[in-house]
């Protein structure tokens, strides 16, 4: 599985997890709906860490909470 596929799948758990559907998430980030949902159908291939803790923050969890999973541990980095 690819780095894009498990980051989606994490913040899709998270808004599950609290009911929030993806606008809500949107709202509450102050990530726009459009990149978003791009991080979501994994089109954008590098979000910004800045990004990223605006959807943790808009989920109410640490950036540690984001990346503590077990296929985020296994994951194997490629240098290019």
């Amino acid at each position: 599985m690819n780095e894009q596929k498990i980051l989606a799948n994490r913040i899709i758990y998270y808004c599950k997890l609290r009911r929030m559907s993806y606008y809500a998430l949107s709202y509450r980030s102050t990530v726009p709906l459009n990149t978003l949902m791009h991080i979501l159908h994994c089109s954008t291939k590098n979000p910004g860490v800045f990004t990223i803790a605006k959807i943790c923050n808009g989920l109410d969890i640490t950036i540690s909470e984001l990346f503590d999973s077990e296929e985020f541990a296994n994951m194997e980095f490629e240098i290019e």
